[in-house]
């Protein structure tokens, strides 16, 4: 008898591996020891499909020990698979593949087992022939490496929660091959302990699903797309000339002139689709999305309540579930593939000036993902004609500052203007003279097109969101997503694991106490506590945030009063440009670690809310996590804007802190200056450290940090054995993917510095592009080469994220306005100049806002020590303010003078604040939210694919038309055919009436 016939003789006739297995097979845990008996249950299983190992992996767990001893079959190892195995790993692709080399794996589930010493020497008995092997069981349903081998009692004693585990996981696979998806495992792998399950969809199951989740796919009709006549065709044609050079270099992003009529997939349907090639109709992140919809939707039953794999992946039944990348993307001899790709012509910054290719990142990660990146593009080119702007006020400040009449009169040392002390005791009097280089500082963001420049960064935020939402209606009908939200009402969220666990805490405690059964669900009452302590946690955050600007503020008056000591003049003139710079980059250390506190803080807050769907969680984390950073980010800024110098109080009546500390001052030339420093380093201060070196150095340093570890644990052969991974072993030491929310929280706080503030900071729209072209690249090199492939997700816009940009617009327009009225000096000189001006000019500015006070008023124990520091008795000392002078007979009240600069102030909030509501509501009204060629094309898909579908009515009316036809004609045939008909006329006469009537 030849040796394969002896190996395979005990098989039965049709294993149930595959797409065919009979679903009872995954009840099976065990063989029995008496090989008889085995083939009479269950029989051996060995699947000649999945031999394609390595050569160094082959081993004799794929079948059953005690079945070789009980034949009496002594044969090495290497010599009993042989007949198994071809050219290792030819047809698996390394795991790209199941083991036949044709089933394309669609999806991976990783689990952590326990290996029993017992397994390994049983191996190597068997390897060296010993005939006193004892008899084993399979422990594994699945086909594929990995069989545990256990012996003797004891070491078949294990942690129950691995049993349960174990048992769950069976269960879940046997239900998820019930509902038509084919398995593989594999836990002979190069990571110790972990466990790998392959899963593949085959075609009827991705039709069921297509179906079930109404996918739209690209059908057989193909139209032409409405093209430019004219003026416009000859623009474009330029224009494409033009940014030839800028374009990717991939398929997708190239012009399209005609397009396929899609239509939600049908399996009664299938001859309107283009099923020529049935691999490449579905592409790998359909199928990856229509497996993940089935993991959700399989749950298994064993402990009296379901589990889905949102369950079993937060009760560590399995540690990870992800798509696989498509193959590798770097390397010699790579096959190319979307993700090597995507790594050359968009994940480089080598291309950091080409236009990113959008239809290729929404084909390999989805569309959510790919409306982010497309959004993110269209941000970072609309912030280039606001950067050109910002720059054009930033020069013009440059060019006009020695025209300045107001900081030409501070920096003349012939007004000898005499300045009240900026503290108690230590300071002494100072010179206004000394003042020069921060009033020439602050003519450069406080100048007349300043306020330009606000007006048109508010119409610039309302031209952004029109410009984005036409495009965005370009994608969607780009994507075939136009009809998305009757799709979503047809898919309902499924919940989450952590909202099924309380539910089921629940009904238990229900049902221990009232021996009910019926359905829970979470009520306000239950999410009571949780409710309060989200409230109670949000305003200890802010109120924290609060406590550390508060102590800043104590920091920079303490060290004013310090710095104030020294003797040199030009270490008085520094004093606030060095408070103000040393107390910024505190700011900026405390917001970022507050912003990783927060963020966490923030999830938390939202886990104990128990949202049901992924939907709600999701939209509650996005905006307790938004409310807790925007306020930690502005909380700073908005002190020196709007609070700063506001509250001081006057010589001789001063408001202080603590009975102490004398509250802050602005400087001569306004505090805008400040501000400006302020939101500089903070804004650079981020983008630089937490948005690119964090997100740069932290995954380098996992990677480094894990390839440590393996370089301790494996021998050394180390690299040979990291050349011969499979790709789900690669994907499994990549990170998780954790959502959009920090990728877009960053852009968001950005646009924040980039609109609310603008007035103060011209040149910020710069910083921001200058980050933004880092950021895009950085991102997609983080998706493509460090980051597990996420599951695509179908969305038709951005979502919650679009209502918060509005909000900022809008708030930035209230801003900007309080920050030219208050902070600057802008409307205080427009009074001057038509109010109190002698000859029309600037010329006194400075003298007309400066109040005088008597030293001989100060508080005891107030005045300075070193009065003479001047070198001159003081009488009279200068202070910013509109008040009374000390001859008056209300001295030191208000004045008039500050009443008519408040109303000219409010009256400008007011103006400027409607002004320019209005204009960007005109600009949202004269922009369709729909480009009209995209609109049209729309409507010519619906009057085409009623025709599509009218014709095909008209063919079957045809069709039953002519069979009908034909029967009648039959029908007179065999009327008038003769009673006696020959042997040979039977044929004609069986068939009169082959054809039915009722077609």
């Amino acid at each position: 008898m030849e040796k394969d016939e002896i190996h395979l003789r005990r098989l039965p006739a049709a294993a149930p591996w595959g797409p065919h297995a009979d679903s009872e097979f995954h009840g099976v845990d065990f063989l029995p020891e008496d090989l008889s008996e085995a083939s009479e249950e269950t029989g051996m299983r060995v699947n000649k499909k999945y031999s394609c190992l390595p050569a160094e992996e082959k081993g004799i767990h794929i079948i059953n020990i005690r079945a070789i001893e009980d034949i009496g079959y002594d044969q090495h190892e290497s010599t009993l698979l042989n007949s198994l195995s071809k050219n290792p790993d030819a047809d698996c692709k390394y795991g790209l593949y199941f083991r036949d080399g044709k089933r394309k794996v669609d999806y991976i589930l990783v689990y952590h087992y326990k290996k029993s010493s017992a397994g390994k020497t049983l191996a190597r008995r068997a390897q060296q022939n010993d005939a006193s092997v004892r008899s084993t069981k399979q422990d594994q349903p699945l086909p594929g490496k990995g069989v545990q081998l256990e012996m003797g009692d004891s070491e078949l004693h294990m942690d129950y929660h691995e049993d349960d585990k174990r048992f769950r996981r069976e269960e879940y696979e046997g239900n998820l091959v019930e509902a038509g998806l084919e398995l593989e495992r594999d836990e002979d792998t190069k990571i110790h302990g972990i466990g790998f399950v392959k899963i593949h969809a085959p075609w009827n199951v991705l039709c069921r699903e297509a179906e079930f989740l109404k996918l739209k796919m690209p059908t057989k009709k193909m139209y032409q797309i409405n093209q430019t006549h004219g003026f416009l065709k000859k623009i474009n044609s330029v224009i494409q000339k033009i940014t030839e050079p800028i374009q990717p270099k991939v398929a997708e992003h190239k012009p399209q002139t005609v397009k396929r009529l899609s239509y939600p997939f049908s399996r009664e349907k299938q001859h309107l689709f283009d099923l020529s090639d049935k691999d490449s109709f579905f592409d790998s992140k359909t199928r990856s999305t229509i497996v993940y919809e089935i993991l959700k939707r399989t749950t298994c039953t064993k402990a009296k309540y379901s589990m889905g794999i949102t369950s079993l992946l937060a009760n560590g039944v399995y540690s990870a579930a992800y798509p696989l990348h498509d193959g590798d993307y770097e390397g010699e001899n790579v096959e190319p593939n979307d993700r090597k790709l995507l790594c050359e012509e968009w994940a480089s910054y080598g291309v950091f000036y080409k236009y990113q290719p959008i239809d290729l990142v929404r084909k390999y990660f989805g569309e959510k993902i790919g409306l982010y990146f497309a959004w993110l593009g269209v941000y970072t080119q609309m912030l280039i004609p606001a950067s050109i702007v910002g720059i054009i006020v930033f020069l013009y400040g440059c060019a006009t500052v020695d025209e300045n009449i107001p900081s030409m009169e501070m920096c003349d040392q012939r007004n000898n203007i005499t300045m009240c002390p900026l503290c108690d005791k230590t300071c002494s009097y100072w010179k206004m003279s000394s003042a020069c280089a921060t009033a020439r500082a602050s003519h450069l963001f406080d100048n007349p097109a300043t306020v330009f420049f606000s007006v048109f960064m508010a119409l610039w935020a309302a031209t952004f969101m029109e410009h984005w939402k036409r495009k965005q209606m370009r994608l969607n009908y780009r994507w075939d997503l136009t009809g998305f939200e009757e799709e979503e009402e047809a898919v309902k969220d499924h919940p989450r694991a952590e909202y099924e666990a309380k539910v089921l805490e629940k009904s238990l405690r229900k049902e221990h106490k009232h021996k009910e059964t019926d359905k829970e669900k979470l009520t306000w009452k239950d999410r009571f506590p949780a409710y309060l302590t989200n409230f109670v946690g949000i305003i200890f955050m802010v109120g924290l945030t609060f406590a550390i600007v508060f102590g800043v503020i104590i920091y920079r008056i303490s060290t004013a009063a310090a710095l104030a000591i020294s003797s040199t003049p030009s270490g008085r003139s520094s004093v606030r440009v060095t408070v103000t710079a040393t107390a910024v980059i505190i700011n900026l250390v405390v917001i970022i670690i507050l912003d990783e506190v927060y963020g966490c803080i923030a999830r938390w807050l939202t886990q104990i809310e128990v949202p049901k769907t992924d939907k709600n969680f999701e939209e509650r984390l996005i905006f307790k996590a938004f409310l807790l950073k925007f306020v930690n980010a502005y909380t700073p800024i908005f002190y020196v804007a709007f609070f700063k110098g506001r509250f001081v109080g006057r010589p001789g009546d001063y408001v202080y802190i603590f009975h102490s500390f004398r509250m802050e001052e602005c400087a001569p030339g306004g505090c805008l200056m400040e501000l400006c420093i302020q939101l500089s380093i903070i804004m650079l201060g981020k983008q630089l450290i937490q948005n690119n070196l964090f997100e740069i150095g932290i995954p380098k340093m996992k990677k480094f940090i894990r390839y440590l570890k393996l370089k301790r644990r494996r021998s050394p052969d180390h690299e040979e054995h990291m050349k011969k991974k499979q790709r789900y072993e690669v994907d499994y030491n990549l990170e998780p993917f954790a959502g959009l929310t920090p990728e877009y929280m960053e852009m968001i706080i950005q646009f924040g510095f980039v609109t609310l503030f603008v007035a103060s900071f011209p040149l910020a729209p710069l910083f921001a592009l200058l980050n933004n072209i880092i950021e895009i690249r950085l991102d997609a090199k983080k998706f493509v080469t460090e980051l597990r492939r996420p599951v695509a997700v179908r969305a038709k816009d951005i979502g919650i994220w679009y209502n918060i940009l509005r909000g900022i617009g809008k708030l930035a327009v209230i801003i900007n306005a309080f920050v030219i009225s208050f902070t600057s000096d802008f409307i205080p000189r427009l009074v001057y100049l038509y109010m109190y001006s002698e000859n029309g000019t600037m010329h006194g500015f400075v003298n007309h806002t400066l109040s005088s006070f008597n030293v001989s008023d100060f508080q005891a124990g107030t005045a300075p020590n070193d009065p003479l520091d001047l070198g001159y008795e003081v009488q009279i000392c200068r202070y910013k303010d509109y008040r009374e002078p000390p001859w008056s007979e209300n001295k030191y009240d208000i004045s008039k003078d500050f009443w008519a600069v408040l109303a000219a102030r409010l009256a400008f909030v007011i103006v400027f604040q409607n002004l320019v509501m209005f204009m960007s509501e005109f600009v949202d009204w004269i922009i369709p939210d729909i480009p009209k060629d995209i609109s049209q094309q729309i409507h010519k898909e619906k009057v085409l694919m009623v025709e599509v579908f009218m014709r095909e009515e008209q063919g079957k009316l045809q069709m039953l038309g002519t069979w009908k036809d034909k029967d009648k004609r039959k029908g007179e045939n065999c009327n008038n055919h003769s009673p006696r008909l020959s042997r040979s006329h039977s044929g004609s006469l069986s068939s009169c009436h082959s054809y039915p009537l009722d077609v």
